[in-house]
């Protein structure tokens, strides 16, 4: 067979295709919108790369090292910045105060000139939100004037909240606070490749392929639509003259067709979601439009694969029809599909996994290949076993009311396209199912205990320098929301002015705030106290820091050490009345055993007496407690960092994963809807004379309606059966590869099992109307 006469037969499929009257446009373009949206969610998927890219260029073009030990002297070209990040609810808000040394300063990335004293710039969403109504609390913490908006090249996506403050007087007093630029962006250094941890990569690579293969599987049944009806039309072309082998390649022709159509009308969902997705947010994650540019070696992958997939898939499933000259022999009673070659495809993923079975985390990194194809050949298995297990099923079904006989009829006749329309929910349901159990068994080993009790404190600020205690605590103790406050300083002390051989430090705060740390018999101002353990070290004997401080001892508070910056050397005389007591297992604070109430130090040394803090206790019954402590420390210290309290903190890579899964998930779902609604009325489109037929001789709507919810529940019910099957037995076998004990968290198996039966469930009520408007005996007329 030459290569023209393939052309030749290709294009007259195709033409047949276009030119098959209103019919054949209904064909084609079902058609066309099945492959394109598949299309449109694989385009998303090669812009991944880019969004990626772009995020990163972006971050590191704006990184002030706010962190370095290191700040460059003042000169024309420097410029002071400082943290001043917050949280508005759930949101956090990036923020930073300036302030130019020199005309040559450098500007921040999107921002074109500095604000001054008062003003600030802003990026777009944070400036929609200062405008909102229910934003008063935020316009108090961030009470400056806006003066202008970040463009798009100083942020990491269309939702993000920055903002760039002017100040005034700023002072390098601790690197970590203030530190002093001479240009933006992440030194290279800073930018060396870190090694991945190997269950981290495996979770990317399994998350990769569970996201696109029921795309696939979607795209390869949207090339079947109308499949009937065009053997049928096929029939006729054999009847003048054409071969089996002509037959066929002209009915690759017209899926070649549907596909290539299905190619503008991806093109064109995805140019008109990119736009959408540049201004909307998905689970705190947005983007510009410019990010969601297709790689284009990916891009040209996706224009060749779909249309040639079109091909193979119809020559493939063409195989086990006959046409002939008078009919299809499909139409005859059908032989049994053999079962043999479709329980292949789990065994072979299943011995590509096994090598690396208990390979976890110090083993080096999973073989990626052998990962991809394990995954991918358990996935296909359920769309080889599926059609074979609804024809083994609905064939020995048979008595019950009406719609179940027409119901089971009809799937007995055409189970195989059935079928088709589940498999990719069941692939969807099952790689769910997997990433479900692994990301559940892992989570403890990227979970790590704080050691921090929600129930006693729930939220922390820190201050930038020096604070008056009693001030503090009037402030936030007289604040809405907040049922107690405990504000705790520190500062050194050593046995000489200079250089102590021996020196420690001592916490001050009041008796409410030191029975936080120890357990006191009694306590007054002007007490002293010292534990004999230590909490936060490995050994808590505190023998030697008790045989320092002895009564009637001097020390010197804030010494001196060799160095330009000098301590004040305060003489304090260790009081007679010095008790040794126990400190809390619980404690606030650790590693600091002398505390010291206010009134025992000389007051010579309360410039060197350093906030550490405050503890807050809020009232739950208040909305926006947290707000409002946010809104105080914000006047107290623009520069305060409030912090709230957790029992766990969760690894960052791990959760930024897990969040990537929630919204290729989203977007997935959205396809698995759309494109079940689409086969939904393909099939219905098909059967819209016999439909018409039965309403004319009298069939009851509600029967033929529950005839389809029967059609429709039976593949779906047992898809999702062999869908967890598969999908168990994936997640156990990733757990073993992460070396995680298997532990079967049945709620979230069946919640995901749910889900998918909910997408169905809503998809064939989304069905019901054009159901409706089809059985009426009007339908039965042709052109």
């Amino acid at each position: 067979m030459s290569p023209s006469q393939w052309c030749r037969d290709l294009a007259m499929g195709a033409r047949f295709a276009v030119t098959g009257g209103r019919e054949g446009w209904g064909r084609v373009t079902l058609t066309a919108v099945g492959v394109g949206l598949g299309v449109a969610l694989l385009l998303l998927c090669t812009a991944m790369p880019t969004v990626f890219s772009s995020r990163s260029k972006v971050e590191d073009a704006r990184h002030a090292n706010l962190y370095s030990q290191e700040a460059p002297p003042k000169a024309d070209n420097t410029l002071l910045i400082a943290a001043a990040d917050t949280t508005w609810h759930d949101d956090d808000i990036l923020g930073r105060l300036v302030e130019p040394e020199g005309r040559r300063a450098p500007l921040p990335p999107g921002v074109e000139r500095f604000p001054g004293k008062g003003e600030m710039v802003v990026s777009p969403a944070l400036k929609d939100l200062l405008e909102s109504d229910d934003a008063k609390l935020l316009r108090e913490r961030l009470p400056y004037k806006i003066t202008g908006t970040i463009g798009e090249s100083g942020l990491i996506g269309s939702h993000e909240l920055v903002y760039y403050a002017g100040a005034s007087g700023m002072k390098i007093v601790d690197a970590s606070l203030v530190t002093r630029l001479t240009k933006f962006g992440r030194p290279d250094a800073d930018v060396a490749p870190e090694k991945t941890d190997p269950v981290l990569l495996l979770m990317v690579l399994v998350v990769f392929v569970v996201l696109l293969t029921p795309v696939a599987v979607f795209i390869a049944a949207a090339v079947r639509f109308g499949g009937e009806r065009r053997d049928r039309r096929l029939a006729a072309l054999r009847l003048v003259g054409s071969d089996r082998g002509m037959t066929r390649r002209i009915a690759a022709g017209e899926a070649l067709a549907g596909a290539l159509l299905g190619l503008a009308v991806g093109t064109g969902f995805f140019l008109l979601g990119r736009q959408k997705l540049g201004t909307g947010e998905l689970l705190g994650v947005s983007v510009w439009p410019s990010y969601l540019d297709p790689t284009p070696a990916l891009a040209v992958l996706v224009a060749v694969a779909v249309p040639v997939a079109a091909v193979l898939v119809t020559l493939l499933a063409m195989r086990g029809v006959v046409i002939e000259p008078l009919g299809v022999v499909r139409a005859a009673k059908q032989r049994r599909r053999r079962l043999w070659w479709r329980l292949l495809p789990p065994p072979a993923g299943l011995a590509m996994l096994y090598p690396m079975i208990g390979q976890g985390h110090e083993n080096g990194d999973f073989n990626q290949y052998l990962v991809i194809g394990g995954v991918l050949m358990l996935l296909i298995g359920i769309t080889a076993l599926l059609p074979w297990v609804v024809e083994a099923v609905v064939v020995r079904l048979g008595k019950g009311p009406l719609s179940w006989q027409l119901a089971v009829r009809r799937l007995q006749l055409s189970s195989g396209t059935a079928a088709r329309m589940v498999n990719g929910i069941a692939v969807a349901v099952a790689g769910a199912i997997a990433l479900q159990m692994l990301f559940t068994g892992t989570q403890s080993q990227y979970t790590e205990s704080t050691g921090q009790d929600t129930s006693r404190v729930q939220m922390e600020v820190d201050f930038s320098g020096p604070k008056q205690l009693s001030g503090i605590e009037r402030e936030f103790t007289g604040t809405k929301g907040v049922r107690a406050a405990v504000a705790l300083a520190s500062s050194q002390y050593g046995d000489s002015r200079r250089n102590p051989e021996n020196s420690n430090g001592l916490t001050v705060a009041n008796c409410a705030a030191l029975r936080e740390l120890a357990t006191l018999p009694s306590c007054k101002d002007g007490d002293v106290f010292i534990t004999r353990t230590r909490s936060g070290y490995e050994d808590p004997s505190n023998a030697s820091e008790i045989a320092l401080v002895k009564p009637g001892r001097q020390l010197y508070i804030d010494p001196s050490y060799d160095g330009p910056d000098r301590g004040l050397e305060v003489p304090w005389t260790v009081p007679a009345n010095i008790r040794e007591v126990n400190a809390r297992k619980d404690s606030l604070q650790e590693y600091t055993s002398l505390l010291v109430t206010p009134a025992a130090l000389p007051r010579e040394a309360a410039p060197a007496v350093i906030s550490d803090g405050v503890y807050l206790r809020l009232d739950p019954s208040v909305p926006d407690s947290r707000e409002y402590v946010r809104n105080v420390a914000a006047r107290i210290d623009p520069l305060a960092q409030t912090f709230a309290w957790s029992a766990t903190e969760e690894d960052a890579k791990y959760a930024s994963i897990r969040t990537g899964l929630f919204v290729g998930s989203a977007f997935v779902l959205a396809l698995i809807g759309a494109s079940l609604l689409v086969s939904q009325l393909e099939q219905l489109r098909e059967r819209k004379k016999l439909l018409s037929a039965l309403v004319a001789f009298g069939t009851r709507r509600r029967t033929l309606s529950l005839s389809v919810l029967w059609q429709t529940a039976l593949p779906v019910g047992l898809g999702l059966v062999l869908a967890t099957t598969v999908g168990v037995t994936l997640g156990s076998v990733l757990l073993r590869m992460t070396r995680t004990p298997v532990a079967m968290d049945w709620a979230s198996v069946l919640t995901m099992t749910g889900v998918g039966a909910a997408v169905v469930g809503v998809v064939t009520l989304l069905s019901l109307p054009p159901l409706l408007r089809m059985m009426r005996p009007a339908g039965l007329r042709t052109e």
